[in-house]
């Protein structure tokens, strides 16, 4: 009840600061504006994580932490450094270069390593990284979108907001979530208790990463059209795709992790030879639940990916036990295996046998 009554007063206040600004309305068309690229966004991030789906209350405080507390940070302290270098300097144009990528993503990367520190056994390693990561991106850029969405509809120039909608939420739907995807690949190699230097170094890595590609970025979009195409062409498009390489490597890796742990329990009979070939190789997943939607409905296909979300369970569990971040409880074990034959006779029952 404390998290979701923080997230609340941090997002009041946020959209509170942001109606002041860009006035009631142009506050509440902008939230509806903003949420265009939201789902499709998230989607593809969900996409990603398909072996063991995360929580959802998880993912909704991810999304919550960027929408409502980073971004109330970023609100505060941005404006902040602003009046600190106009006074100090007299010039504020480079705050958005040095100043914001730093506050931002330092706000943005605390969400995602406190669920590392308080939520432990639900992090499992780099693709949980990255999906946790992107959730709290997805929801800083929403409350961003809805300033500068807000801003644009104040000038009363039709162009100027097609211009806005065009560049932050079709061009550049995926630019936070990315950025902040570095840090969370960095805590996500961390999670998966490598030796010290690592767990160190490599979230202070994806942290330097992150705020060095928001900087750019930042420098790109105040240098006029030709040089922002010209970086997100060169640069940030290659980043893209360099970044969806890494995610779908490690969704790989969690499928050989799959194969591996789950190998004693072919031995011991729990699963069978066949079902294990299955849950091992993504694409075989993939032909499992849509065999079973064309031979029992949507509630057959339900029933077997539930089978395999359950047998990925505990694959995971026996990954974190051997890293030590589990207890290894036998009852534990025991009832995820009880819950495993559960989801098998659920899939018999559902799923017409040829």
């Amino acid at each position: 009840m404390l998290t979701v009554a923080v997230l609340v007063v941090c997002g009041t206040l946020s959209l509170g600061a942001v109606a002041m600004e860009v006035g009631l309305s142009g506050a509440l068309p902008a939230l509806a504006l903003a949420a265009v690229p939201v789902g499709p966004v998230l989607a593809a991030v969900l996409w990603l994580d398909r072996h063991e789906a995360e929580p959802p209350h998880l993912l909704a405080f991810a999304f919550g932490w960027g929408a409502c507390v980073a971004s109330l940070g970023a609100l505060v302290l941005n404006s902040l450094s602003s009046r600190l270098l106009e006074r100090a300097v007299g010039d504020v144009t480079s705050s958005s270069v040095l100043v914001a990528p730093v506050v931002e993503e330092v706000l943005k990367g605390l969400g995602v390593l406190l669920l590392l520190l308080k939520q432990r056994r639900q992090f499992d390693g780099v693709v949980d990284g990255i999906v946790y990561a992107a959730f709290v991106g997805v929801g800083f850029a929403y409350l961003e979108n809805v300033l500068y969405l807000g801003r644009a509809l104040g000038d009363e120039e039709p162009a100027s907001l097609v211009t806005v909608f065009v560049l932050r939420c079709v061009v550049s739907p995926f630019a936070h979530p990315l950025f902040t995807m570095a840090v969370g690949v960095g805590l996500g190699l961390a999670a998966e208790r490598r030796p010290v230097p690592v767990r160190v170094a490599a979230p202070l890595a994806g942290l330097v990463l992150g705020v060095g590609l928001h900087s750019l970025w930042n420098a790109s979009a105040s240098a006029g059209t030709a040089a922002f195409v010209e970086v997100y062409l060169l640069l940030q498009v290659p980043v893209f795709v360099a970044a969806l390489g890494v995610a779908l490597a490690a969704r790989a890796r969690e499928a050989r992790l799959v194969g591996r742990y789950l190998e004693v329990y072919v031995r011991t009979g729990w699963l069978r030879e066949e079902e294990l070939r299955v849950l091992a190789s993504p694409s075989a997943r993939r032909w499992a639940r849509s065999g079973a939607r064309d031979a029992g409905g949507r509630e057959a296909a339900r029933a077997v990916r539930d089978f395999q979300e359950a047998a990925t369970a505990l694959a995971f569990r026996r990954e974190r036990v051997r890293r030590g971040t589990d207890p290894g409880s036998p009852e534990e074990e025991l009832a995820m295996l009880r819950r495993l034959s559960a989801e098998r006779s659920r899939v018999a029952a559902l799923v017409p046998q040829r």
